[in-house]
């Protein structure tokens, strides 16, 4: 299947009409692709995909008392969603390129829900932790195989546009969700959970509807050892660069969700309303963000100098926001934090696509998300760490502030270097894996 002539129509089929119009403004000429049943299908997914932050995150200081645990050990929450994806993920993936991409994600979003909806029926930490792991093991089988599902439709500047539109979701739910939660938190610490029931549905609606990208069977492409399996992918070592730099930005937006709640509320004297109301507006500037990925990757060459910008730029809003002294600081930065991580994120997903073919893409992808949530695990424990290290030599607040600006720092530098070399990889993965599409 060509990105030219996959499903939706081709490249600039986008009928006529103020809605058609609207979409190309918005995502470019490829914005047709929300015409196909199978991508809205995964945009119905995508808006279930990133609750299991967005909905924790902005009441997570609202938690500390009702758990009676401190403000630092209530991060495990965050923690305990994350970890089981870094050793779960890859072997998902690798299960989607064999049995198929609906039944692992339909699972996925059943588990999702039953064990992220269970959490408030219970007042126990230790419960509600073991629930979030259990919840992260769920997740393991719906954003990578999202992602995945994406490349197998489309290749080219139609996938990075659909990858874009598929974050444009996922980025319109996160701007929804943490303001819900943050009102729901106020009536009855337990009630923000309720929310995650909204994934059953959307697993009955997988099973009916959802009709298989691909299925890539076991003997399909190069050998086990060859160039183009998965093992023979992650020999290459700007394939590697590619991975490693997926987490930098998985790690500077955990970095925010962990301690948005904390710099609204502890230290610029917010509620968890507007605590919600923050973190929803760094998902709505990461929902824009994601929706330009198509055209930069039209306008340029190869992926390295967009993946090292919009690092930059997610870098910077971290570092605006934990230096922020108001309200209005720290949604203006808030916003800048989501935009960069938004389109960064999605350049990088693209990017990781376009490296395997069909028969290793799911195996790929799914690493890549496990290094991803590997960064995102590290943020709230590297920080609250420091945070507890520093705070009795300097204060609590200035502790907070200095390991936040010095994230951003590192992040940056390390992030925009990494996104150079995945730009690389990219460009010599040639055009036999990405430009003509899944093979």
């Amino acid at each position: 299947m060509s990105g030219a002539d996959g499903p939706g129509g081709g490249a600039s089929s986008a009928t006529g009409g103020p809605v058609a119009g609207l979409l190309t403004r918005l995502f470019g000429t490829e914005s047709d692709v929300v015409r196909d049943r199978t991508f809205q299908v995964l945009l119905l997914g995508s808006v279930i995909s990133p609750m299991g932050s967005s909905v924790v995150s902005p009441v997570l200081e609202s938690l500390a008392g009702p758990y009676g645990v401190s403000v630092a050990r209530v991060g495990l929450l965050m923690a305990a969603f994350t970890a089981p994806s870094i050793v779960a993920i890859p072997l998902v993936g690798a299960l989607s390129d064999r049995v198929g991409r609906r039944p692992v994600l339909a699972a996925g979003l059943a588990l999702f829900g039953v064990a992220g909806a269970a959490a408030a029926l219970t007042t126990d930490f230790r419960v509600v932790v073991g629930l979030r792991l259990l919840q992260g093991l769920g997740y393991t089988g719906i954003g990578p195989v999202l992602i995945a599902s994406v490349g197998d439709l489309y290749a080219g500047e139609r996938e990075a546009t659909a990858q874009g539109v598929r974050f444009a979701a996922v980025g319109l739910s996160l701007a929804v969700f943490p303001v819900l939660a943050g009102a729901l938190v106020s009536a009855e610490f337990r009630l923000p959970f309720a929310l995650f029931l909204a994934a059953i549905p959307v697993a009955l609606v997988v099973l009916l509807v959802f009709d298989e990208p691909t299925r890539a069977d076991a003997g399909d492409g190069a050998d086990a050892d060859g160039e183009d399996s998965l093992f023979g992918r992650l020999r290459d070592p700007l394939v590697l660069a590619a991975l490693v730099g997926r987490a930098v930005p998985s790690f500077l937006w955990f970095a925010f969700l962990t301690y948005a709640s904390v710099v609204t509320g502890r230290l610029l004297g917010g509620s968890a309303a507007v605590a919600g109301l923050v973190v929803g507006l760094a998902s709505l500037g990461s929902a824009l963000g994601g929706t330009q990925v198509g055209r930069l990757t039209a306008a340029f060459d190869g992926r390295g100098a967009p993946l090292a910008v919009t690092m930059a730029l997610c870098g910077l809003g971290l570092a605006g926001f934990g230096l922020a002294t108001s309200l209005a600081v720290a949604a203006a930065t808030a916003a800048v934090v989501g935009a960069g991580f938004g389109t960064v994120l999605t350049l990088y997903r693209s990017t990781v696509t376009g490296l395997a073919d069909a028969g290793a893409r799911g195996g790929l992808v799914s690493v890549g998300e496990s290094v991803g949530r590997l960064g995102s695990t590290a943020a709230p424990l590297a920080l609250g760490g420091l945070v507890t290290v520093g705070a009795p030599v300097v204060g609590f607040e200035a502790a907070l502030r200095y390991t936040v600006l010095g994230t951003a720092v590192l992040g940056t530098a390390v992030g925009a270097a990494l996104g150079l070399l995945a730009g690389r990889a990219h460009t010599d993965a040639g055009p036999g894996v990405d430009d003509d599409g899944p093979v």
